[in-house]
Order: structure tokens, then C-alpha cells, then sequence
């Protein structure tokens, strides 16, 4: 699962509620030939990546090249269940990151249109946003 190697801090904010505006950088495509674009705004974890990455490779079956475009490095902190208020901040649960609408998510290339729509609807069902999949014609 991805993680980052080194972090300067290792709790961080939560940063606001609302994800806003649209996505500025990484909205195009600029490796592959098919791509995975966010059409909503949402959190993802590195299981929600890892998942849908299995997704494309054993779609693809391991033919042509995936990119992933994007990097969970805000950590979420949770508490135990049943804790008292107060003593501090909790540790480390896992780590995110914050997708606007218009995102590349993940890219592919080195295989035919019907494999490369076929592993990107898959991949999508494993993400907790709405997507669609986008092509360099």
C-alpha cells in the first residue's frame, strides 16, 4: 500500500469539510492513452488505490503499463472505540487524499479500447466517487 517514506509531521489538520473548486493539476491526460477521471469531489486511501490497481492489472493481465497519478500523504487519525475524552489526538490510521472533480487518477496504455474500458469501469466500481473514463483521440 502506498505510504509515505518520510513525513515532516506525523499528524497533520483535517483541513476544512469541503472539498471545492475543480482540479487544477493532474486533469489531463499525460502518460497513458486512456485515463480515469474524477467527476466528484471525495477522500481517497491507500486501500481504495491498492484495490483498484489489482483491479487493472488482472483485467489487463499484466499486459501494457498503469500509471497511478495520485498519492495518499494526509494521515487520518482515529481513537479506540470506548475512549474518554481528552489525552490527546489519536494515532495514525491510514493515509489520503483529497480529489477534486476533473482528477486523472489512474492512466493505462499498451492495450486494445474494449480491455482498457473494460479495467477502468472495473476500477471505478472500487472508488468512492463517481468517475468516467477518458481517451487521447
Amino acid at each position: 500500500m502506498l505510504v509515505p517514506k518520510k513525513t515532516k509531521y506525523r499528524k497533520s489538520q483535517k483541513g476544512g469539510k469541503k472539498i471545492t473548486g475543480h482540479a487544477t493539476s493532474g486533469n489531463k491526460i499525460s502518460y497513458g492513452s486512456h485515463a480515469l477521471k474524477s467527476l466528484d469531489s471525495g477522500r481517497i486511501n491507500s486501500r481504495q488505490i491498492e484495490a483498484a490497481r489489482k483491479v487493472i492489472t488482472r483485467s489487463m493481465k499484466r499486459a501494457g503499463k498503469l500509471w497511478i497519478c495520485v498519492f495518499p500523504h494526509t494521515p487520518v487519525t482515529k481513537k479506540p472505540a470506548e475512549v474518554r475524552m481528552g489525552s490527546g489526538k489519536g494515532s495514525v490510521e491510514y493515509y489520503m487524499m483529497k480529489i477534486k472533480p476533473g482528477r486523472v487518477v489512474f492512466e493505462i496504455d499498451g492495450v486494445t479500447d474494449e480491455v482498457a474500458l473494460n479495467a477502468l469501469t472495473k476500477a471505478a466500481a472500487k472508488l468512492p466517487f463517481k468517475t468516467k473514463v477518458i481517451n487521447i483521440i
